[in-house]
């Protein structure tokens, strides 16, 4: 049983959303895999208390962080006392296909050279769109990439296994000995480009990155930062720029450096002003300047590790 069905931690953030948690947890207690722990991690929920997902489902295992440690540090506080042969990285904001967790595992059992995998991802209110069926390698200089099938109406043309270059951290699988080679994600990235960061090292270690057609979940997507809101653009542009410093390297990083300080940052500065987007200026502004401020900060390049 052990061998066939191995113990999936599957590992959720809740952060002032319990009715979101809730309709998570009602969809994962759905599914046909017969071997799981769920853990449900409150990255210190300011005023909606997470009380009610343990009264709700008392047997999940609920921590409760002190902190806000983001999406990097909140999963990996979940990762941390997880104690499946697979830990399931899944978005609070998403509900699953019954059978998404048994082409995960089989994949990752298959095919020894992965050390990640991710599901086909719709989206929940417009079930027919596609939202991730894998990526493109990220820019060196533009620090840019795109997703593959992206909106695309799903009429069965992603509908193959594949290598890709990231997982998407709505919904990732890992096997707990590829974590304990290549450590967890950098929570200094807080929210955005953790998981490309994680992935980037994953591939470093010799690991590929699987997409698996057969598995799928919807997400909700946005429900916690808004579409364009201060928050969003503020840890996208920081952390596009953190992620060039950890994983661009030599005349490329050089050439990136200056195509963002010289093309990048000022082209979207004033695109924010000529919008009369005062705060999302700041944003951005804050942004850069965090990352100025941070310029010999060793820090940075540091990421913890699964003791």
């Amino acid at each position: 049983m052990a061998d066939k069905f191995p113990l999936v931690s599957i590992i959720t953030v809740n952060y002032n959303q319990p009715e979101v948690t809730l309709a998570f947890l009602d969809s994962i207690k759905q599914i046909s895999y017969p071997s799981y722990e769920i853990i449900v991690v409150d990255n210190a929920s300011p005023t909606k208390k997470p009380a009610i997902l343990k009264e709700k489902h008392p047997d999940i295992i609920l921590i409760e962080s002190k902190e806000n440690l983001g999406f990097a540090g909140g999963n990996n506080l979940g990762i941390r006392i997880a104690k499946g042969q697979f830990h399931l990285l899944i978005n609070n904001d998403t509900e699953v296909d019954p059978g998404f967790i048994e082409p995960l595992v089989a994949r990752l059992q298959l095919d020894p050279s992965l050390g990640v995998v991710s599901p086909k991802i719709r989206y929940f209110y417009h079930p027919e769109l596609i939202q991730y069926a894998g990526f493109t390698a990220i820019n060196p200089i533009t620090v840019r990439n795109r997703g593959i099938g992206f909106q695309e109406t799903d009429k069965g043309q992603h509908d193959q296994d594949s290598y890709t270059e990231y997982a998407y951290g709505a919904a990732m699988m890992i096997p707990l000995e590829v974590m304990k080679k290549v450590g967890l994600m950098a929570d200094i990235f807080f929210l955005y480009y953790e998981e490309m960061d994680w992935m980037q090292r994953i591939k470093d270690a010799g690991y590929k990155i699987g997409y698996v057609h057969n598995s799928l979940i919807f997400h909700k997507d946005s429900i916690t930062t808004g579409a364009m809101s201060p928050l969003k653009i503020y840890y996208l542009n920081r952390n596009r720029l953190l992620y060039l410093r950890r994983n661009v390297h030599g005349p490329l990083f050089i050439l990136a450096l200056i195509y963002q300080f010289l093309v990048a940052v000022p082209k979207n500065m004033l695109v924010f002003l000529m919008k009369g987007q005062f705060k999302l200026f700041k944003a951005y502004k804050n942004a850069i300047g965090w990352q100025i401020s941070n310029s010999f900060n060793r820090d940075l390049h540091k990421s913890p590790n699964l003791d």
